[in-house]
């Protein structure tokens, strides 16, 4: 079986794809969220992974407006993972780090370790890369640049960085959501069995009425009411001009034949659009 992910190698997304799914699949790189989700449409591979939302950064909204707006795909799982960044350095720079000029790396993975770089590193400037992976790749073709890179620990392998210093992020709680994504709405993703499960989440997109007062209130009471948690709820732009704004929800529960369809009944009734995103189960991926 072929699985898509946010490529290059060594990227977390790439790390959390080879934890759920282990060696008995192959696994292949896009440059891209759009070309990754585009693969899965067009049967390149079987399934998709890619990113959705980081606990320090919020969403990722390229993942959510391509989902949204884009393409007929279902989220049909979710992988949580821990994200531990590290700041390596080509080998050849291992004893003389401090001297590097530059650090080179995704522009989450820079804000993420923001107070390590302002204490340690105050001189350094900033350029971003695709992806953390992308990075790690550029560092290990260019020994004779001053860059220093934040990548995981999967990239300092892959590319034979040396790692200086471990664990630079400012907060640790820090996880990513990654999503599987299938054109089957139905797709069943099996548990290796090495994962914890945490259950299964209906995400649904919500469009209100326009120009009603109130309309965000009845939509959550049509949740509230049933007892149903919604444990996010988040507007983006409708990309249909200023002030227009569609809400995603994601709900702690597996689609059932009687509370989440009749919440689903009451908002049409409202006069509001719902799209469905998918039901699926959730897993934590450790460190």
């Amino acid at each position: 079986m072929k699985v898509g992910y946010l490529g290059p190698r060594a990227t977390f997304t790439h790390l959390a794809v080879a934890k759920f799914f282990g060696s008995n699949v192959e696994l292949i790189p896009y440059a891209t969220i759009p070309s990754s989700m585009d693969a899965v449409e067009k049967e390149e591979v079987y399934v998709t992974v890619v990113p959705l939302e980081n606990a320090l950064e919020g969403s990722v909204n390229l993942t959510l407006d391509y989902l949204i707006h884009e393409t007929p795909l279902y989220i049909v799982g979710e992988l949580i993972a821990p994200i531990e960044q590290h700041l390596m350095v080509h080998p050849d720079r291992k004893d003389h780090w401090g001297e590097i000029e530059k650090v080179y790396s995704h522009p989450h993975a820079i804000a993420q370790c923001h107070k390590f770089l302002h204490q340690h590193l105050p001189h350094v400037t900033y350029e971003y890369a695709t992806s953390t992976g992308a990075a790690a790749k550029y560092i290990s073709e260019h020994p004779s640049e001053k860059v220093a890179v934040i990548a995981n620990e999967l990239a300092a392998k892959e590319y034979q960085l040396h790692i200086v210093k471990r664990n630079i992020h400012d907060y640790q709680h820090n996880h990513t959501r990654f999503v599987m994504l299938h054109p089957n709405k139905d797709y069943e993703v099996k548990n290796n069995e090495r994962l914890q499960s945490l259950g299964y989440k209906t995400t649904l997109v919500v469009t209100l009425p326009s120009n009603r007062a109130g309309s965000l209130h009845q939509v959550l009471s049509a949740f509230a009411w049933r007892k149903l948690n919604m444990s996010k709820i988040e507007s983006r732009p409708m990309k249909t001009g200023l002030g227009n704004y569609l809400f995603i929800i994601d709900i702690d529960m597996k689609m059932d034949e009687v509370l989440i369809p009749g919440a689903i009944a009451e908002l049409e009734a409202l006069g509001c659009g719902v799209k469905f995103l998918g039901s699926y189960p959730s897993f934590q991926i450790s460190s």
